[in-house]
């Protein structure tokens, strides 16, 4: 694994052979291993390890960047040659600003660690007793088990010719399992930087619950429903809205937030920040460019209070018809790499604590009738501004009569405005880690809320 030390070196001999007037280095590097069963057997154990740097050269407003994984002097010099070739036949960028210096780069004081060696170390042996022991509760309930169980360790770095140096390492570690029965299925997914955080029995045990208590599934009408949605549910229904909180997104009036911002647009219970320190979220505590990551209140009470901002991106809000509309504007460590064409966005998202925080049980005992959803899948997007979403239920729908869960019933496909969504939530429960597929982590609730548009039901 390249180490902070290494890149440093590599970086020394990349400014040897840098004739641009600038110079910047992406750093990454990435061991990962996964363990994948299907049927009730491991049918496949991979392992993959990569370092490499891209080399980004600046000439007089023109940049770009080529990328290589040999560190060789050869090797180096060819990249930095392809980087300076590339960036000479560009265009030139009025809103490309200087390198950053070393003080743009200083970590959270409340950032935690987010390496453990306990998930760097994980063998495959101990992958497959633990995916032995998800077989063992699948057979138990003469179900078929799938899934994967995953491990990795991360660096990223930025070095730059102005002086900034920031540097990152994390591990990660994922189990998903799908329990399969006849004419029903379960799942359930957890993610966490230190694997002794997950439980992968526990997490069998409930999709198998799941998959057991939806056997022969019953049907209802399409309609408005009060739902309880677990928060896997909530993290990729609301994933599609936050890359609208970039600045550029707002400039190019691509946002559901144009001429939405200072306005109430969710229920007064939604409070939410963009925190990577948040000691449940996981990632770098710096930006593409190596600016820190600020703490950034998105939503409070339901008033869009502000965007996050790469440096490029703030500067030209502050000149734009924008200015005065939509907040505080300034570099928050929000940018990808340069050069990029979506700006930026908040990748750490935190739903705060609701006053008086519910489990998904008691949602359900005080429902009269409504659905409980695990899960959502194949969600995209039919109108953006209205933030309107289609996708179906998976894995786990049922119906909920009278505070109880009364059995399964087949799937659904919504169709659901967010900011509506949003708007109707009930109840929720404490904000927790949680994984789903069609988004990134992120520290959401569970939610019940009114009037969820289900259009049709499915055949499964």
């Amino acid at each position: 694994m390249l180490s902070r030390d290494q890149a440093a070196e590599i970086f020394a001999r990349i400014q040897k052979h840098s004739r641009a007037d600038a110079v910047e280095c992406l750093f990454y590097g990435s061991r990962s291993a996964l363990t994948r069963f299907a049927n009730n057997v491991i049918h496949q154990n991979v392992a993959e390890e990569n370092s490499g740097v891209s080399v980004r050269s600046v000439f007089n407003g023109r940049t770009a960047r080529a990328t290589t994984n040999r560190f060789d002097d050869t090797s180096l010099m060819n990249v930095v040659r392809a980087s300076e070739a590339l960036a000479r036949v560009q265009e030139s960028d009025p809103d490309l600003l200087p390198l950053p210096g070393p003080e743009a780069a200083h970590a959270p004081a409340t950032m935690p660690g987010r390496h453990f060696e306990n998930t760097a170390g994980l063998t495959p042996g101990k992958r497959a007793e633990a995916v032995e022991r998800i077989v063992s509760a699948a057979r138990r309930f003469k179900f078929t088990a799938a899934g994967i169980f995953s491990n990795s360790e991360t660096v990223e770095g930025i070095f730059n010719s102005r002086g900034l140096m920031a540097w990152h390492s994390q591990t990660s570690a994922e189990v998903s399992v799908t329990m399969l029965a006849g004419d029903s299925s379960g799942w359930q997914k957890a993610n966490s930087p230190d694997v002794g955080n997950l439980d992968p029995v526990s997490l069998a045990g409930i999709a198998a619950e799941k998959a057991a208590r939806s056997i022969r599934p019953g049907e209802i009408r399409p309609g408005k429903y009060t739902v309880v949605l677990e928060p896997a549910a909530v993290l990729d229904l609301v994933g599609f809205g936050f890359f609208d909180f970039a600045g550029l997104a707002v400039i190019d009036q691509r946002s559901f937030l144009n001429h939405r911002v200072g306005t109430r647009l969710f229920g007064e219970n939604i409070t939410i920040w963009d925190d990577v320190g948040h000691p449940l979220q996981s990632g770098s505590p710096f930006d593409g460019e190596g600016i820190s990551r600020r703490r950034v209140q998105l939503v409070e009470r339901g008033v869009v209070k502000r965007l996050v901002y790469a440096r490029a991106t703030a500067e030209k809000m502050k000149h734009s018809e924008n200015a005065g509309k939509v907040g505080p504007i300034e570099a928050t460590g929000h940018g990808f790499p340069i050069p990029n064409e979506i700006g930026e966005a908040p990748m750490n998202i935190v739903f705060e604590a609701p006053q008086q925080p519910k489990s998904v049980d008691e949602m359900i005992a005080s429902t009269e009738r409504g659905v409980l959803v695990t899960r959502l899948w194949y969600i995209r997007e039919v109108d953006p501004y209205q933030k309107i979403l289609t996708g179906m239920t998976r894995d786990g729908t049922f119906l909920v009569e009278n505070g109880k869960v009364v059995g399964g019933i087949r799937n659904f496909r919504f169709n659901q405005s967010l900011i509506d969504m949003l708007s109707k939530v009930d109840e929720m429960s404490m904000p927790v880690r949680t994984s789903g597929e069609e988004s990134f982590d992120m520290v959401v609730p569970a939610m019940k809320v009114r009037d969820f548009n289900f259009t049709e039901v499915t055949k499964f």
